[in-house]
């Protein structure tokens, strides 16, 4: 018997075989790794994104270079499901179109007993128990621009106002049963997933296919390896034929097009927990946070920024409220700039891993600017700040956001 391939043998492997093997359903073979658009670029309204597959009418997404972001405007009445068609799109690079025929799922790793990977066809997948996960999926950045728009501080990275964000009903099998089946040792301590998109391009650095781990604890609780959204198969643009759902955390977290997991019996990183999605700045350690998991608590207006409103009638405002860390205690809303507060009314029953949406009258009178203000707060006490302490990458903004609008 011949011994087991190591690390750096079974990375090559899977880099010539069944990675390369199940993206050449996906794209040309000719096709070369896409370099990353600027992430500071313009926005771009009525045009199509780099390698999105699904349609973005400019009523429901503003472009911001690879990605497409939902106007937060389309979502008043659709439910407190976001729609496919109008769930926001966080790409590195392009949208793969992977055949279910041709998709598997390797996990391999020095945390397996035996250390031999282990295939999962999509079937294999499917046969599992299944679970069925409400949860929101949150870009890290997301509220990104107004670290510069309201506070002065620049950040760098796409220029997010509060739609990279969506929930869900995500359906597919437990990672931890997936794990149980390939034979995880007491000695793992992370799992990697990585992704089949195509290998990212950085400042011209090949930082390879979109990863991030997990500690085991994690990986164990509630983590689901998705193949439904809202019960359909998962579009491509949201990971077909399967992708990580990891509730509450940063959005990175939840890999798209899932293609190996690896298992290990040591700490493992990637870019995505060294170079980004950590925070650094003057407030930070010299080496950065630690890698972040949770998202943060925020409210958004269903209301373009800038709209005009007539003076003199009953407006009802409305809007969505979340935190990753409790389920939502209440929202108030300033109609002033934030001198005065009142509660808005929850039209949902708050629950840990999704969002609320929320209703509240405004007559005014005035005409002109006005400023309208929410803030949300969890039943743990968390309170949205007047201010988000500034990161350069701009991750986890979480302070009131002022939103203009004009009486007519």
């Amino acid at each position: 018997m011949s011994p087991a391939p190591d690390r750096r043998q079974l990375l090559k492997l899977l880099a010539a075989a069944p990675v390369a093997a199940q993206f050449a359903a996906a794209a040309p073979a000719e096709a070369a790794p896409a370099e990353a658009a600027p992430a500071d670029a313009a926005p771009v309204v009525g045009a199509a994104a780099p390698g999105v597959v699904k349609p973005l009418p400019p009523e429901l997404f503003t472009i911001r270079g690879t990605n497409a972001e939902t106007n937060f405007a389309a979502l008043r009445g659709t439910g407190p499901l976001t729609p496919a068609d109008r769930f926001f799109v966080r790409n590195h690079t392009s949208t793969p179109r992977i055949a279910e025929a041709d998709w598997k799922l390797t996990v391999w790793g020095s945390g397996l007993h035996g250390r031999r990977p282990v295939e999962f066809s999509y079937d294999r997948l499917r046969s599992l128990p299944s679970v069925t996960r409400t949860a929101v999926l949150e870009c890290a950045g997301n509220g990104r621009s107004f670290y510069a728009s309201q506070q002065g501080e620049p950040a760098t990275g796409t220029a997010w106002t509060l739609g990279a964000i969506g929930a869900a009903h995500w359906r597919g099998a437990r990672l931890r049963d997936v794990l149980h089946l390939a034979g995880i040792s007491s000695t793992a301590v992370d799992v990697l997933p990585r992704g089949l998109d195509d290998e990212f391009i950085s400042d011209g650095a090949n930082l390879g296919r979109v990863r991030r781990p997990l500690p085991v604890a994690k990986a164990l609780d509630d983590v689901i390896l998705a193949y439904e959204m809202n019960g359909e198969p998962l579009p491509y643009d949201h990971g077909f034929p399967v992708r990580v759902i990891v509730p509450s955390w940063v959005g990175i977290a939840s890999i798209k097009w899932l293609g190996d997991i690896e298992v290990s019996d040591r700490p493992l990183s990637s870019p995505w927990t060294t170079e980004f999605y950590r925070l650094f700045g003057a407030a930070y350690p010299a080496g950065g946070s630690e890698p972040l998991t949770r998202q943060t608590v925020k409210a958004a207006f269903e209301l373009p920024l800038g709209a005009s409103v007539g003076a003199g009638r009953t407006h009802r405002l409305t809007g969505r409220a979340w935190s990753a860390s409790a389920p939502v205690r209440q929202v108030e809303i300033s109609t002033d700039g934030g001198a005065h507060w009142q509660r808005a009314r929850l039209r949902d029953t708050p629950h840990r891993g999704g969002w609320v949406r929320w209703t509240a009258d405004w007559r005014p009178h005035a005409i002109g600017p006005a400023e309208l203000l929410a803030r949300t707060t969890d039943r743990a006490g968390n309170t949205q700040p007047e201010r988000s302490v500034h990161n350069t990458q701009g991750y986890l903004f979480d302070a009131v956001v002022r939103h203009p609008v004009t009486v007519v």
